[in-house]
C-alpha cells in the first residue's frame, strides 16, 4: 500500500478510538491547490514538534497504512489470556526460567503502534538526528551562515519528512506482527504478553490448522520470550545497544538532499516523498560496524534459537500442528519478515537471525548433554554465551565446554551486568 505524501490521509477510527486523521491537504493538487489549507495543516503538524522525528506525522502515516482496524473484543481478550496461561504451564518443565508474564492483552494493530512507541523512539531518533544534521551539511559552505536563522525550520521539515518514513514502516509492521515480541526485541511494556488476534488468524491461513492451535503456538513463543527478557536483566540492553551501535555508524548520503533541492517540484509532493524515502542511508563498512552487526545477528539468533528449543520441548508432543507452525515461522523470519524490512527502512539495517537453525541446534545439543538447568545458566552472563564462530560448530562448542561441574560465575567481575558497547 502506498502511503500518501507525509502520511496525510483521512482514516476512520476503530472500536478503540473515535479519532480520525486529518484530510490530505495535497488532495486538491490535481486541480487548484488549496495553499492556505495546506500551510495551515503543515503549521499544525510542525507546532510543538521539536525532535528529529515528527511523531504526529509518523502516527498519521502509520494509521493510513493500517487502514480499517477490526479492533479487539472481550472474546479476543479471554482467548489470549487462556492461551498464554496454558502456554506458561506447558513451559514450566521445559525451562529453568520462571514465568515473566505479569498480564495478558489482546492488541489491535493500532494498540500495537501505541504500546511500542517508546521503544521505537529510542531506536529511531538517533538516526533521524543524523539525517537532520545532514540537511544543513548539504548546503554549500557560503550559504550555511546565511541559512543559520532558517535551520530550526529546516530541522522541523526534516522531522516531518522522517516522520512520514517512520510511519510508513511501522504501519506495515503493525499489519504483520502477531505478538509483542514477534521481531525478537522487547518492544512492548515489561511483562505484558500481547497477541494480535487479527494477525494470528492470518498466520494460520492456508495451513489447515485450527485457530486455537495457531493461537497457542504464538502464545508459547510470546511467553518464552518474556521468560528470557524478564529474568536475563542484561539482555534487553545488550540487544538495543547493538542496534544503536550499528545505526550510529551509518553514513548519510547528503547528495540526496542536494538532488531534492535541485529537482523539487512543489506540484508533485509524492515525488518529493519518494526522493526523501529512498537512498538516504549508505551503511559504512567499518570494523566497528561489522562487529556491531555480527554481535546483533548472533544475539538475535541465540534468543530465537532458545525460544524455538524450549517451545518445542514444551509442545511438540502435545500440539499436533507444532512442527508445521514452527517451520512456517522459521521461513517467515529467514525470508525477510517484518523485522528485517522495518529496520532496513528505518536505519538501513537488515535485522535477521541468519543463524537461527544453528543456534537452535546448539541449545538442543546443550540440553541433551548438560540438561535444562545448565543450558539456561548460560544466560547468567553475556561472557558465557557462544559467539558467532561457535554457531559454525554447535556440537563442538558443547563438547568443549561439557564437564561434570556446573558453570562457574565466580571468575566473572561484573556479576552479569550488560557489557559495555
Amino acid at each position: 500500500m502506498t502511503t500518501p505524501p507525509f502520511g496525510f490521509q483521512s482514516s476512520g477510527g476503530d472500536d478503540e478510538s473515535n479519532e480520525s486523521t486529518p484530510a490530505n491537504p495535497f488532495a486538491a493538487l490535481g486541480g487548484t491547490p488549496d495553499l492556505g489549507a495546506m500551510l495551515h495543516q503543515l503549521g499544525d503538524l510542525m507546532s510543538g514538534e521539536t525532535g528529529p522525528v515528527n511523531w504526529t506525522v509518523a502516527r498519521q502515516s502509520a494509521m493510513a497504512v493500517i487502514g480499517a482496524d477490526t479492533g479487539t473484543t472481550t472474546t479476543d481478550t479471554r482467548e489470549v489470556a487462556d492461551a498464554v496461561n496454558l502456554a506458561d504451564l506447558w513451559l514450566n518443565p521445559a525451562t529453568a526460567l520462571p514465568s515473566g508474564v505479569t498480564s495478558t492483552e489482546a492488541w489491535s494493530r493500532r494498540r500495537w503502534l501505541e504500546a511500542t512507541r517508546p521503544a521505537w523512539t529510542e531506536l529511531v531518533e538517533p538516526v533521524a538526528a543524523r539525517v537532520g544534521g545532514a540537511m544543513g551539511e548539504a548546503l554549500p559552505e557560503e550559504m550555511r551562515a546565511m541559512a543559520a536563522p532558517l535551520m530550526g525550520v529546516m530541522n522541523q521539515v526534516g522531522g516531518l519528512m522522517f516522520g512520514g518514513q517512520v510511519g510508513q514502516a511501522l504501519g506495515e509492521l503493525a499489519t504483520e506482527v502477531v505478538s509483542a515480541t514477534d521481531v525478537g526485541l522487547p518492544l512492548g511494556p515489561d511483562g505484558v504478553a500481547a497477541l494480535l488476534p487479527e494477525s494470528v488468524r492470518g498466520l494460520g491461513t492456508g495451513l489447515q490448522v485450527p485457530l486455537d492451535e495457531v493461537r497457542l503456538f504464538v502464545a508459547l513463543r510470546e511467553a518464552a520470550h518474556h521468560r528470557l527478557f524478564s529474568h536475563v536483566p542484561w539482555l534487553k540492553g545488550h540487544l538495543l545497544a547493538a542496534v544503536r551501535s550499528y545505526a550510529e555508524g551509518i553514513s548519510v548520503d547528503t547528495s540526496r538532499f542536494e538532488e531534492l533541492a535541485a529537482g523539487l517540484d512543489p506540484s508533485d509532493p509524492e515525488a518529493m516523498q519518494r526522493a526523501v524515502g529512498e537512498g538516504l542511508f549508505q551503511p559504512a563498512s567499518t570494523p566497528a560496524q561489522d562487529a556491531a552487526l555480527l554481535r546483533l545477528e548472533t544475539a538475535l539468533a541465540l534468543v530465537e534459537g532458545w525460544v524455538d528449543t524450549v517451545a518445542a520441548a514444551a509442545a511438540s508432543a502435545t500440539l499436533p500442528s507444532f512442527a508445521a507452525l514452527q517451520e512456517t515461522m522459521r521461513r517467515r523470519r529467514a525470508s525477510g519478515g517484518p523485522a528485517e524490512r522495518t529496520f532496513a527502512s528505518l536505519v538501513g539495517l537488515e535485522l535477521r537471525p541468519r543463524r537461527l537453525r544453528e543456534a537452535a541446534q546448539l541449545w538442543q545439543r546443550l540440553t541433551d548433554v548438560r540438561g535444562i538447568d545448565d543450558r539456561d545458566a548460560v544466560w547468567s552472563h553475556p561472557d558465557l554465551l557462544p559467539g558467532p564462530e561457535d554457531l559454525d560448530d554447535p556440537s563442538g562448542w558443547v563438547e568443549r565446554g561439557a564437564t561434570d561441574e556446573p558453570f562457574d560465575l565466580s571468575q566473572l567481575d561484573d556479576g552479569g551486568e550488560a557489557p559495555t558497547e
